[in-house]
């Protein structure tokens, strides 16, 4: 184990949304987070991001000229942490759970786990996240979903990245990074997981929404060139999601029984959905 100091870094993407990306950096202090393990890579906002950033010198900061995309600022992150033990991956649409970061990988070391996600609660926050999250923490730690982790947020332990390599910074990718790199992994037999001991609130693909919403793009990513990349076949596709639906039922319904609670929940018209 190398020093508390160098144990991991949360690089954070970032393209406008500063009211977020303040929230996100304003929850993650509150969770022990010092500025100093924080690197935002700015992809080239037009908003009062750079503003905030430049009055904010607390916090590591790259300020790309062009919108290179999410991967490529995963890389970025990387590349410019190379001390870091663990590198965090974080979406800037979050509020981070009671001591986020280092539940989160104190539950990956307890479980072996070289790529491990938190639990996930999204959409609105109209349920007070902060309190709930306490709660939702003490019935969900110790449960994990092997075999799988989300692109809201993923730390990678450093010897991942030494054996199957960075992340793509392909922009045809679009949202499909955190996707491709899985695939790398589990092919890889690299352990990952989600664990309920971590969690955060997420908004919801704010930054791609908006995106999308500018563009007119009802995607990002090229979702044939994706599946092309990691030789995704038809008859491949339909055997993963059989076997994947069937391990989904059983997480849900073994989780509900647990706890009451689900790794992943989604709340809208004021009612949790368990997913």
């Amino acid at each position: 184990m190398v020093d508390d100091s160098y144990r991991y870094v949360v690089v954070i993407p970032v393209y406008n949304q500063l009211d977020y990306t303040v929230k996100c950096l304003e929850s993650l202090r509150k969770e022990s987070v010092r500025p100093e393990e924080i690197l935002i890579i700015d992809n080239a906002s037009s908003d009062e991001t750079p503003v905030w950033l430049a009055r904010h010198p607390e916090y590591k900061s790259v300020h790309n000229k062009v919108n290179l995309g999410c991967g490529c600022a995963w890389v970025q992150g990387v590349v410019l942490s190379p001390d870091a033990e663990w590198v965090v991956l974080l979406n800037n649409d979050v509020l981070a759970g009671p001591d986020a970061i280092g539940a989160l990988l104190d539950a990956a070391e307890r479980e072996k786990l070289l790529v491990v996600s938190p639990a996930l609660l999204e959409g609105a926050d109209d349920y007070g996240f902060d309190e709930f999250a306490v709660g939702y923490k003490q019935k969900m730690s110790g449960i994990v979903r092997h075999g799988r982790f989300h692109g809201v947020c993923f730390a990678v332990h450093r010897s991942v990245l030494n054996h199957v390599g960075f992340p793509d910074s392909d922009r045809r990718l679009g949202g499909y990074e955190d996707a491709e790199f899985m695939f790398r992994c589990r092919r890889a037999n690299i352990p990952v997981g989600i664990v309920g001991d971590s969690v955060f609130h997420h908004f919801g693909s704010i930054t791609q929404k908006a995106i999308a919403a500018k563009t007119g793009q009802k995607s990002l990513g090229d979702r044939k060139y994706f599946r092309t990349r990691v030789g995704s076949t038809w008859l491949a596709r339909k055997r993963e999601k059989f076997l994947f639906w069937m391990e989904y039922r059983k997480w849900i319904e073994n989780e509900r029984v647990t706890s009451g609670f689900t790794l992943h929940m989604v709340r809208g018209n004021g009612t949790w959905e368990m997913h």
